[in-house]
């Protein structure tokens, strides 16, 4: 090879690993801002909430956090079909933006003793349109990141999505663990729970910078179509991959939600562990979970996309229970952590390769629409609602039946990879 050639490649390897960078930093800030809400709901959930008792008033901030979720197929179309039809980055621009100002109106909204009933409205409707406009992002990124990876690395490249969806919880969780050394927590309970969400807004204008520098990935054959950015085409043509979708991320989303979003809760309001003490075990957890998605995102290039997803749903299926059921009364962090640990190493199986899956098995004219609103459906429907379940469910008391759902939806997502091709690509025929 020459020097050329040599020069050549490393200058393409470069501009493609800036390019999953700027997509991948405005993921983390899309998903940083999503999560902050979860991860300080038990400082604020009495501003907005003030009536009933800790359960209570969780309850109805998980439903506030569910509710985002319910916009995401909008998000999912809306994005899809500017992704689609006008170019992966003036989707993922537009999506930025508007998270950004869904966080600075929480930050600046006032609580329920101040403008009563308008306060727990506004901020439905802020958590709204900041769940628009994360459900345009994981399909637009997801398709822009598979298309700018080197094929033969797609696996390894397409994880840092999650890299940066998990980086953005992580974020979440340390700004809760400095402000909680930072401020007392009548400080945290009365303003300091604001300072993440003007963190976020802030962050969001860098990443918009970053964006703006992106290159663009669809053609003008693609974007031209007739199919392009239509669910009617998606629908009729590719109905198979779209069902297949819905039913990874079913299993998927409901399993990565349960011990990330809701697995700080479930630590406090159930284990009875220090909200302290659960937050550093997070943090730590999190962390790792991170650092493991290359390794197994590499690690599904070699294996095949199928066998991890049949990795994934039997693990799901067969732990879930056990791992769930030892955590409710756990004594130890120790032993918490490695529990966690071992549900999140299995659910890194669905989240290294959730993106680079389902945009594989997409065409370019409705890869953006079909992975980002199979994906919004089944996210919104299983994903967004995991808290709000758990917690109907303890209330309820039979919290060991939300356990079993869980594995239920584990083994769905097994059964539905058995149709995958077994070389990993697309669907078998």
């Amino acid at each position: 090879m020459t020097p050329t050639n040599n020069k050549t490649q490393t200058d393409d390897t470069k501009k493609r690993i800036w390019a999953i960078v700027g997509a991948s930093s405005g993921n983390l800030v899309e998903w940083f801002d999503f999560y902050v809400y979860s991860f300080f709901s038990l400082y604020f959930a009495h501003i907005f909430f003030p009536q009933g008792d800790t359960t209570t008033q969780l309850l109805q901030t998980a439903g506030v956090f569910a509710a985002g979720f319910l916009m995401r197929p909008i998000g999912g179309w809306l994005f899809g079909y500017i992704g689609d039809k006008h170019g992966r980055k003036n989707s993922m621009l537009v999506s930025v933006c508007m998270m950004c100002f869904g966080s600075l109106v929480i930050a600046c909204l006032p609580g329920y003793a101040t403008i009563g009933v308008a306060a727990p409205v506004i901020l439905l409707l802020a958590r709204m349109f900041q769940g628009l406009s994360v459900g345009g992002e994981y399909g637009t990124s997801a398709t822009y990141m598979s298309e700018v990876a080197l094929e033969g690395r797609k696996g390894f490249y397409a994880s840092f999505q999650y890299v940066t969806l998990i980086g953005g919880q992580l974020a979440a969780v340390l700004t809760v663990v400095v402000l909680q050394f930072l401020l007392t927590d009548a400080e945290l309970r009365s303003w300091g729970w604001r300072i993440p969400f003007f963190l976020g807004a802030l962050l969001a204008v860098v990443a918009l910078w970053l964006r703006r520098s992106l290159e663009e990935t669809s053609d003008k054959t693609s974007r031209e179509h007739r199919d392009a950015g239509s669910v009617i085409g998606l629908l009729r043509n590719h109905t198979r991959p779209f069902l297949m979708v819905l039913g990874f991320t079913a299993g998927g989303s409901l399993s990565f939600y349960t011990f990330t979003t809701y697995m700080q809760k479930y630590l406090v309001n159930t284990s009875g562990m220090d909200p302290k003490t659960a937050s550093g075990l997070m943090t730590g957890a999190l962390l790792v979970f991170m650092l493991i998605q290359p390794i197994v995102g590499a690690l599904s290039d070699k294996i095949g996309r199928r066998t991890s997803m049949m990795i994934f749903g039997a693990g799901a299926a067969i732990c879930t229970v056990p791992i769930l059921t030892l955590l409710q009364n756990v004594q130890s962090p120790g032993v918490a952590f490695l529990l966690i640990m071992l549900a999140l190493l299995i659910t890194s199986f669905y989240t290294a390769i959730s993106g680079i899956l389902k945009a594989e098995m997409f065409p370019p004219q409705v890869r953006a629409l079909g992975v980002g609103l199979s994906y919004a459906v089944a996210n919104a429907i299983f994903g967004g609602s995991a808290e709000y379940v758990a917690l109907l469910m303890k209330q309820q008391g039979i919290e060991t039946t939300f356990f079993w759902y869980v594995s239920a939806m584990g083994a769905v997502a097994f059964l539905v990879s058995l149709l995958l091709h077994k070389r990993g690509k697309g669907i078998a025929l």
